[in-house]
């Protein structure tokens, strides 16, 4: 496996290194410092990022070798909502004296949450996110779509779910609060899928590629995609943000995420880490 990665990275930098920009264009980018992009992505968060490792980390790599800089990561922790990260990591900078990046990974193209966000450029969608449960078939039943009463099976047995996310809500307030008693907290979705590998949970609840990831190298589970209607939750694209102004900036990396889509590199980027790419 780990040669076979070599011979991977080995391969894309040699594709990357035939499409850099030219110089001239890469001096019109608005860059904190000249020749490096500063990435802003979320710590303790595999598999997009987590301690110099994921997918965030490996598409923030590709395109800044596609634009021909260095590429350079600040991993924060998330405040209270996206808006406060945005100004946080993008247009302004954090109180505790972190500057701000080149450019944030990880944020949902919306045009109503970018309408409230108008010191920021959102955009590039790279992945459609969905919410997921992954399931002991021996135990749970095909859970499909939307349907609430699809959760039933959960009156009786045991679901995981990291701490306050939108499964965590979702679980306890379905079926009017029933299944409460039977909803399982972890601190993160590692925990969550080790727990049902041991069998003490029957299912587990996150976004799909949370669970595809963990579940990478655990045989034996299935993952059934569902829409959270109740929570206006269903899927959502996962794109970039620059500074409002920075133009030519959005448009470089625009540019240099179509190309590492044509190329192929996108998906490979997204299968490295167990994850089944989406296109928005």
């Amino acid at each position: 496996m780990k040669n076979d990665r070599r011979h991977f990275l080995f391969a894309a930098t040699a594709l990357l290194a035939g499409a850099m920009l030219p110089a001239h264009a890469v001096a019109q980018l608005e860059l904190q410092q000249p020749g490096a992009l500063r990435v802003a992505v979320y710590a303790n968060f595999a598999p997009y990022s987590a301690r110099g490792k994921g997918i965030d980390i490996a598409l923030g790599q590709a395109l800044a070798q596609r634009l021909g800089l260095r590429a350079e990561f600040v991993e924060f922790t998330a405040d209270e909502n996206m808006s406060d990260d945005l100004r946080n990591m993008v247009w302004r900078g954090h109180y505790l004296g972190t500057r701000p990046a080149d450019v944030m990974m990880h944020v949902p193209v919306d045009a109503h949450f970018a309408a409230e966000n108008d010191k920021v450029e959102i955009f590039a969608p790279y992945h459609l996110e969905t919410m997921a449960v992954a399931r002991d078939p021996a135990r749970v039943p095909r859970i499909a779509g939307s349907a609430a009463n699809a959760f039933e099976v959960f009156t009786r047995e045991k679901i995981g779910a990291e701490v306050d996310t939108h499964a965590s809500d979702y679980l306890l307030q379905v079926l009017n609060g029933r299944l409460r008693d039977n909803v399982v907290h972890f601190p993160n979705v590692t925990d969550a899928v080790a727990a049902l590998s041991r069998k003490e949970v029957a299912a587990v609840m996150s976004t799909r590629a949370q669970l595809e990831a963990a579940l990478k190298d655990v045989p034996g589970y299935e993952i059934d995609s569902v829409t959270l209607p109740e929570m206006r939750v269903t899927g959502w694209p996962l794109g970039m943000a620059v500074k409002a102004e920075h133009h030519e900036l959005a448009a470089a990396l625009s540019g240099a995420l179509a190309e590492l889509q044509r190329s192929g590199d996108l998906v490979r980027i997204f299968s490295a880490h167990g994850v089944t790419h989406r296109t928005p």
